[in-house]
C-alpha cells in the first residue's frame, strides 16, 4: 500500500501539538522517539487516529510513536523536512527529555543506554551458543547420543562455533566499557582498554575463582603483592557490575584531569593517570566489591524463587509488558547477564521470550477476529513481529488500544511462565525473545519450554477470542 508520506508526518506533527512543540526527533527500527517541550499539548485521541500510528506512550522524557518497521524512516523524513529540525540520535533524544526523570527513572535510562547498543552482539552470541548446545546435547536428537558423537566430523564445526559464541561473552566488560564510557562522558577507547584489563589472560578466569577461593584441588588465589597492597590476581569475563562502576570512575578521573591538566601535556598525561589509577581501583577495590555485590543480588533472586517459583513467576509473567511499556525492562539485561556468569543459567530471559510470544497470540487472534481489513492487517504483522521478539507494534497497536487482548496476553504469560519456572528452566544465553528462543534454552529443558511456548500460543488465544465476544468496542469487533 503506498502512503502521502508527507501527509502522514503532518497529522503527527499536528497531533503532537505542532512543530514548535517538537524540540528534537529521532527513530529507532519501529518508532519516532520525540523530545516534546509540552507533552501536555499532544492530542493522544488525534494521533492515533492517523493511519500508520499504531500507538503512542511516555516514557523516560521521550514521547514515542509507533510506527511499525520500514514506514517509520520515510515518516520520520517528512517529519524533519517539515519541521525542519536536524536528525538527532536516540542518544540525544533521551539526553534532552532527561530533565524530567526521577531517580528510578534515572538508573534504568542508564542500563538502557549502556546495553542496547551492544545487544546485538549478546543475541548473536546466545544464537551461536544456542546451536552449539543442540550439537553435544545427549539424546536431543538421536537417542543416547549427541550429534558430536554420532558424527564426529562435526567436531571441527562445533568448536569454531563455541569459538564465535564465547567471544562476547568472555570480553563482554570491553563490550561494556566501551558503551559505558560512551555514556559517561569518558573516553571509548579507555573504556575497551579497561575492560580488557579485567579479562587479561594473566589474570586467573573468573570461573575458576570459586574453586580457587575453596582450595579445590590445591587450587590457590593469586595476588599482585605491592607493598601494603594485597590484589586478588582475578579477572571478571562475564561479569557486569564491576566494568559498569569501573567505567563510570574512569570517566570521573579522566574528566576531571581534562579539566586541570594543560592541553598541551593531556595527551601524554591523562591516558596513562586515567588508566593507572581507575586499573588499580578496579583491581583491588571496584571488582571485588562489586562481584559480592552480584552474587549477593543473584543468589537472592534464585532464593526467592526456589522458595516459591509458581508465584514468583505468575507475578513476573504478568508485570514484564507494563513494564515493557515503562521501559524498566532493559535492566533485566544485566541481571540475565549476571545470573548466567554466576550460575551458568538464567530463568528470567525464558520468561521473558513466553511474555513476547504471548502478546503476538492475542494479536493474532484480533486478526480472526477484527472485520476491519485496515485493523486486521496491522494485527497479523504486528504478531508476526512479536513472535519474533519486537512486541511494540503489538501492544501498542492493537493489545493495549482494545484492552482485552492485552489482559488475555498477560494471563497467557503468567500460566506460560509458571509452568516452565516450576520445571526449572532455564537458558544458556540471551537470544531472540519469540518463537526462535529455544534455541537459547539449555538443551534438557527444551521440551518443558516449548510446552510452555503452546501454553503461551493457545491461552491468549482462546482468551481474546473469548473476551472480544463479551467487548463493548463494536467498531471493530464482529457481535
Amino acid at each position: 500500500m503506498n502512503h502521502d508520506y508527507a501527509d502522514l508526518a503532518k497529522q503527527i506533527i499536528e497531533a503532537l501539538g505542532g512543530r514548535q512543540n517538537i524540540a528534537q526527533a529521532a527513530h529507532c527500527v519501529t518508532r519516532l522517539r520525540l523530545a516534546l517541550r509540552d507533552e501536555a499539548r499532544v492530542s493522544l485521541d488525534a494521533l492515533r487516529a492517523v493511519d500508520l500510528v499504531k500507538g503512542a506512550f511516555s516514557t523516560g522524557g521521550v514521547f514515542q510513536v509507533v510506527i511499525g518497521a520500514g514506514e517509520v524512516d520515510h515518516v520520520y523524513d517528512a517529519l524533519l523536512e517539515q519541521t525542519g529540525l536536524q536528525q538527532a540520535t536516540i542518544a540525544e533524544v533521551k539526553s534532552a527529555g532527561a530533565d524530567t526523570l526521577n531517580p528510578l527513572q534515572r538508573l534504568v535510562k542508564v542500563f538502557s543506554d549502556v546495553f542496547m547498543p551492544i545487544l546485538p552482539a549478546i543475541i548473536v552470541a546466545g544464537l551461536l551458543m544456542g546451536v552449539n548446545n543442540l550439537l553435544g546435547a545427549p539424546g536431543m536428537f538421536i537417542p543416547g547420543k549427541s550429534l558430536l558423537a554420532a558424527y564426529p566430523g562435526l567436531d571441527g564445526l562445533w568448536g569454531l562455533i563455541n569459538m564465535m559464541s564465547n567471544t562476547s561473552f568472555v570480553f563482554l566488560p570491553a563490550l561494556v566499557g566501551w558503551s559505558a564510557a560512551k555514556r559517561f562522558g569518558g573516553s571509548e577507547i579507555l573504556g575497551i582498554v579497561l575492560g580488557l584489563l579485567l579479562v587479561h589472560p594473566d589474570l586467573l578466569n573468573a570461573w575458576n575463582y570459586g574453586a580457587a577461593k575453596a582450595g579445590l584441588g590445591g587450587a590457590q588465589l593469586p595476588y599482585f603483592d605491592i607493598g601494603f597492597l594485597h590484589i586478588e590476581k582475578v579477572g571478571y569475563q562475564g561479569q557486569i557490575l564491576p566494568i559498569l562502576a569501573a567505567a563510570w570512575v574512569m570517566s570521573q578521573i579522566e574528566q576531571r584531569l581534562k579539566a586541570v591538566v594543560p592541553n598541551s601535556i593531556q595527551l601524554l598525561i591523562v591516558p596513562i593517570v586515567t588508566i593507572v589509577v581507575s586499573g588499580t581501583l578496579a583491581l583491588a577495590v571496584i571488582g571485588p566489591v562489586t562481584r559480592h555485590i552480584g552474587i549477593f543480588i543473584t543468589d537472592g533472586l534464585v532464593h526467592v524463587f526456589n522458595l516459591a517459583p509458581a508465584l514468583g513467576a505468575v507475578l513476573f509473567g504478568a508485570l514484564y509488558a507494563p513494564m515493557v511499556i515503562t521501559g524498566m525492562h532493559h535492566m533485566f539485561i544485566a541481571v540475565d547477564l549476571q545470573l548466567i556468569a554466576s550460575h551458568g543459567g538464567t530463568f528470567i530471559w525464558p520468561m521473558i521470550a513466553l511474555s513476547n510470544i504471548a502478546q503476538g497470540s492475542a494479536a493474532l487472534a484480533m486478526f480472526w477476529v477484527s472485520r476491519n481489513a485496515t485493523e486486521k492487517s496491522m494485527a497479523s504483522t504486528s504478531a508476526i513481529s512479536a513472535y519474533f521478539g519486537i512486541t511494540e507494534p503489538a501492544m501498542f497497536g492493537v493489545n493495549l488500544r482494545l484492552k482485552f487482548p492485552f489482559y488475555a496476553a498477560l494471563a497467557g504469560s503468567a500460566c506460560a511462565a509458571a509452568f516452565i519456572s516450576l520445571g526449572h528452566v532455564e537458558a544458556s544465553a540471551i537470544g531472540v525473545g519469540g518463537l526462535p528462543g529455544f534455541i537459547s534454552i539449555i538443551p534438557q529443558f527444551i521440551p518443558r519450554f516449548m510446552l510452555g511456548m503452546i501454553i503461551a500460543i493457545v491461552l491468549p488465544f482462546v482468551l481474546t477470542f473469548v473476551l472480544s465476544r463479551r467487548s463493548a468496542s463494536k467498531k471493530l469487533v464482529a457481535v
